[in-house]
């Protein structure tokens, strides 16, 4: 996990994790989350705090990261 995060990328977590404790987060395929791990990596893929990700478009807030079709 980032050492910094900003407050957006926080909040982002937060509602992610309020959603797995609930039985609330869903995978792609629809099925729920079980795994509690699986629950932060995708917390922190949606707040673009992933280490796996590139710096550059860490950044970025989420809303400028995604791509109009």
């Amino acid at each position: 996990m980032p050492r910094h995060q900003s407050k957006a990328q926080k909040d982002t977590i937060q509602r992610v994790m309020h959603e797995f404790k609930h039985g609330e987060l869903e995978r792609k395929g629809g099925q729920n989350v079980k795994n509690p791990k699986q629950a932060i990596a995708i917390a922190l893929h949606e707040a673009g705090a992933s280490k796996y990700e590139s710096p550059k478009k860490n950044k970025k807030p989420k809303e400028e990261q995604t791509e109009p079709a």
